[in-house]
C-alpha cells in the first residue's frame, strides 16, 4: 500500500487525481489518498446538478460545482473538511461492502474516545449525527473508495450551499438525503489541527492493514495526464451540468411589472421546452421569445447573453431582463 501525496486544493484537478490512480496509474500496490478541496459542491454521478445547489448562494460566494465517477448524494467540501480515498482490487463482494474502508476513520477516533459508528449504507455518525459521507465506483477489477470527514467545516455554508429554493421541481434524478450533520473536532476534546489529524489517520490506515508506510510523489507524466483528464472532464459544463438526468422546473416570481410562471423541460443540460406564463404585458407574444432560447445550454451566462441580442421590453414591457433571469435561474 503506498500513499500519493497530493497537496492541491483544487475540487477539478483532486477528482481528475483520483479518475487518473484508478484507471491509467499502472502500481500494483492499494492506494490511499487524503486530500482536500476549497469550497465546492461535488455531485452524484446520477444527480441532476440544479436540482441540488442553491445557484445563487454557489454564484455569490465563487463555490465550485464538480460533478464525480460515483454515485450518492451531493456534498459540499471546504478546508475544515478532510477527503480519504482507497483504491484496491475489486473484492468478490464488488460495490457493497462500504464498512470496511471506513474502519481506520472510526478506530482513529475512537483512541480519542469518540462513539463514531458506520451506520445506515455509507455514513458514519456521532450520536445520530453524520460527519462522512461514502461512495464506490468500479472500473474493470480495480475499486476506488472515498468519504468524507467533517473536522471543522463552516456548517452554515453547508446547509446554504445545498438548498435549492423553488417552487416545483421534478426530477428522475437521485435527490441527496439530507442528514443532521456534525464536525468531529468538539468531540476531540484536545488541541489537534487538521493536519495533524490527517497524518495520524495516515499512519493508522498504514497499520489497520499491517502495511508499512509508501509514499508515492507525481512526477511531471502523472501531473500532465491529470491536467489533461481536468481539461476534459471535470473543467467541461457538459460534465458538470449537461451530464444531468432529465427535469422539468417550474419557478415563479411576483414583480413589480407582474408575475412570472416560468416552466422548462430541460434534458443534457439542454433547454427542450420553456412556457411563460402571468399577468406581465407586451407588445409582442412571449411564446415567440421563448421558442427562441430552445436549444440553448441551461446556464445564466448563455441565456443572458442570447437576450442581450432581443429587443427583451417588446415582449415584456414591465419586466427587466435581470428580473426574468433571476425568475429563471434562481
Amino acid at each position: 500500500m503506498l500513499q500519493i501525496i497530493n497537496k492541491s486544493t483544487k475540487p477539478q484537478f483532486n477528482l481528475a487525481l483520483e479518475e487518473y490512480a484508478l484507471k491509467f496509474l499502472e502500481i500494483d500496490d492499494s492506494i490511499i489518498i487524503l486530500w482536500q478541496n476549497e469550497p465546492s459542491v461535488i455531485i452524484g454521478r446520477n444527480q441532476n446538478t440544479i436540482e441540488e445547489i442553491n445557484s445563487r448562494f454557489i454564484k455569490e460566494n465563487h463555490i465550485h460545482v464538480v460533478r464525480r465517477l460515483s454515485g450518492g448524494g451531493a456534498v459540499y467540501h471546504d478546508l475544515g473538511n478532510l477527503n480519504f480515498t482507497f483504491i484496491t482490487k475489486k473484492g468478490k463482494e464488488g460495490v457493497k461492502n462500504f464498512e470496511k474502508f471506513t474502519r481506520p476513520v472510526v478506530e482513529t477516533l475512537q483512541q480519542f474516545n469518540v462513539p463514531a459508528e458506520f451506520t445506515g449504507r455509507n455514513d458514519i455518525t456521532i450520536d445520530g449525527k453524520k460527519f462522512s459521507g461514502n461512495a464506490q465506483y468500479a472500473y474493470k477489477e480495480r475499486l476506488l473508495h472515498h468519504g468524507t470527514i467533517l473536522f471543522n467545516s463552516d456548517l452554515s455554508v453547508v446547509q446554504e450551499a445545498l438548498n435549492v429554493k423553488t417552487e416545483k421541481i421534478e426530477s428522475k434524478g437521485i435527490k441527496s438525503v439530507r442528514s443532521r450533520v456534525t464536525n468531529i473536532l468538539p468531540y476531540l476534546k484536545q488541541d489537534i489541527s487538521l493536519d495533524e489529524f490527517q497524518k495520524l489517520l495516515a499512519k493508522n490506515m498504514f497499520q489497520h492493514y499491517n502495511q508499512q508506510p509508501k509514499e508515492y510523489h507525481l512526477n511531471e507524466k502523472d501531473i500532465e495526464a491529470i491536467n489533461s483528464l481536468m481539461e476534459e472532464r471535470y473543467n467541461r459544463w457538459d460534465w458538470n451540468y449537461g451530464e444531468s438526468p432529465a427535469f422539468t422546473l417550474q419557478k415563479v416570481r411576483r414583480y413589480p411589472g407582474g408575475n412570472l410562471d416560468i416552466r422548462m423541460d430541460v434534458k443534457d443540460g439542454i433547454i427542450k421546452a420553456c412556457n411563460v406564463y402571468g399577468d406581465f404585458f407586451g407588445q409582442l407574444d412571449a411564446k415567440d421569445l421563448t421558442a427562441k432560447i430552445l436549444e440553448l445550454k441551461y446556464d445564466e451566462a448563455t441565456v443572458s447573453d442570447f437576450l442581450n441580442g432581443v429587443d427583451f421590453p417588446r415582449y415584456f414591457s414591465h419586466i427587466s431582463k435581470e428580473e426574468f433571469i433571476e425568475c429563471m435561474f434562481y
